[in-house]
């Protein structure tokens, strides 16, 4: 008996050691130690901005081995963000498509792509990423964010909010840009009520968006408004001064509320610091006709339609030549 239980101990002690030189080496499906610490160094480096560096500590972790079930989904994401952070972002989408070969239906790397998808414009297929991401986990809230995006770039606004109501339902404490998008949704269909309600909320956690008082200040124009909006486009060249579309609202904003001495003053500093802008040359002409300057007026609409006679700016300038006369 007691021969039999030596034999028995020696057996196990043999599969202890066996079981820990295996699990080194990989076993149950784990990476090896030393292959998890290189992973850690590779996280370390892109947390410290050294993203090329990154790029080689990962490439040589994910490749190194022929054995493609140790081709970590998480390393994987890191080189194709390592990738985006280089402004690579052919290389990122290789990485990540290529990585969803071995892990179809990962969450993290089906976003990944679709959000870079949405960002170079392709669409239709990051709402294709996005909708199988969903379809395995309804509750994602990138997914249901990234969706909402898809949907108002499209223009279906209405579609848009569904996803954004079910985002704000999930995660009531969302970032203000969400709230923003949102805002800009009602903004786009003139329901300029809602939008001025919800950039408003925005606005509360952070007033320090210009973009955001833009959609505040376009609102506020549709609901007649007009001195609410002109103070919510000043407070955006405030904080961003050399905006030259923020520039440009302010000159239309001016002339819509019948400021046509401001709005043409703004005008001309404008055209003199950007001389090839049809807009800015229509809107100077436009003021100035308003202000009975009738040769001026017409000199500088003449301007518009010369630059660049096929735009629009260039047709509309060209037509109203033609009525001025």
């Amino acid at each position: 008996m007691c021969l039999r239980n030596k034999y028995i101990f020696i057996a196990c002690c043999a599969l202890f050691i066996c079981g820990c030189s295996s699990l080194q080496g990989g076993f149950w499906g784990f990476s090896p130690l030393k292959d998890r610490q290189e992973y850690v160094r590779a996280r370390n480096l892109y947390n410290e901005q050294k993203y090329e560096e990154a790029v080689n500590e990962l490439t040589h972790y994910i490749y190194k081995a022929g054995n493609v079930n140790r081709r970590e989904a998480r390393a994987y994401r890191l080189l194709g963000m390592s990738y985006e952070q280089l402004n690579q972002l052919g290389k990122a989408l290789e990485t990540y498509l290529e990585a969803l070969e071995f892990h179809p239906n990962n969450i993290p790397l089906l976003t990944a792509a679709a959000a870079l998808y949405q960002r170079t414009g392709l669409i239709d297929k990051s709402q294709a990423l996005y909708q199988q991401a969903l379809d395995h986990e309804p509750n994602n809230l990138e997914a249901l964010a990234g969706q909402a995006e898809n949907y108002r770039a499209f223009g279906f606004f209405s579609q848009a909010r569904n996803y954004y109501d079910e985002f704000f339902k999930l995660n009531p404490s969302a970032s203000p840009q969400y709230r923003a998008r949102y805002a800009s949704t009602f903004l786009n269909q003139g329901n300029f009520e809602q939008a001025f309600i919800h950039i408003t909320m925005a606005l509360s956690e952070d007033a320090y968006q210009p973009d955001y008082w833009l959609i505040s200040a376009k609102a506020s124009f549709g609901l007649d408004h007009y001195e609410d909006a002109l103070k919510a486009i000043n407070t955006a060249l405030d904080l961003a001064p050399e905006r030259k579309d923020l520039q440009l609202y302010k000159i239309i904003g001016l002339y819509q509320t019948n400021y046509f001495a401001d709005s043409a003053r703004n005008a001309r500093q404008f055209t003199q610091k950007n001389p090839d802008n049809q807009l800015g040359w229509l809107l100077l002409a436009l003021n100035e006709w308003k202000l009975n300057q009738r040769a001026s007026a017409r000199t500088h609409l003449n301007k518009a339609a010369m630059l660049q006679e096929t735009s629009f700016v260039g047709q509309v300038a060209s037509k109203l030549l033609q009525e001025w006369k």
